[in-house]
């Protein structure tokens, strides 16, 4: 194959690509929103993944706002069977800084850690809805920071059993808390583009 065909094969494949972006942002437009539902859907299309931050604490009241998002997440049966480790000392979220990622850990200003609490979990093969149930919860957390100018990033830790087992030594966790990941958080120094993952091949219609 000739260098002119994969340049025009990169040329069609720019132009798909616009063109797919194109007709997605247009049939938002297409849509008869109120401003509130607008400002929502905003929301969960620009939030980006920040792993740097300013040298400012949040908020006490922003940080129970985080935490009301969380818990306002859905649940099998409302068994909430989620728990929340808030980190805001900096020695105590220095504990969190072992390994990959050590260096950002270190600059952040804030972290939750959001875990499973396997007293309120459902039972046998039910148990393991506690992943979607934190999960959610998470989602939330990270969704309510972008709304209140935070920035945040989920770093996952269940189900490698190495990164469970630091957190749970670093933080003194009981048995019966399971860490699912830890969210870092403040406000943003920096500020990246949201990631276009709109993909229609992963859609099936029936």
């Amino acid at each position: 194959m000739t260098k002119k065909f994969f340049r025009r094969f990169a040329l069609v494949l720019t132009v798909a690509i616009m063109c797919a972006c194109n007709a997605t942002a247009q049939s938002e437009k297409d849509v008869d929103l109120t401003p509130a539902q607008r400002a929502a859907y905003d929301n969960i299309m620009t939030r980006t993944s920040i792993r740097s931050w300013e040298n400012k604490a949040v908020e006490p009241a922003k940080v129970e706002m985080l935490l009301r998002a969380g818990m306002a997440a859905p649940t099998a049966v409302n068994r909430q069977p989620w728990h929340f480790v808030v980190l805001e000392k900096r020695e105590s979220i220095d504990l969190l800084a072992t390994g990959r990622g050590g260096g950002m850990v270190r600059k952040a200003p804030l972290a939750i850690v959001v875990c499973g609490d396997m007293t309120k979990a459902l039972e046998g093969k039910a148990q393991d809805f506690w992943v979607q149930d934190a999960s959610a919860a998470t989602e939330n957390i990270l969704l309510a920071a972008n709304a209140i100018g935070l920035g945040a990033v989920w770093t996952g830790v269940y189900p490698i059993e190495e990164r469970v087992n630091n957190v749970r030594e670093a933080l003194k966790l009981e048995d019966h808390l399971v860490p699912l990941c830890t969210i870092l958080i403040g406000y943003p120094h920096e500020h990246p583009s949201p990631k276009d993952k709109w993909r229609p091949e992963n859609v099936t219609r029936k």
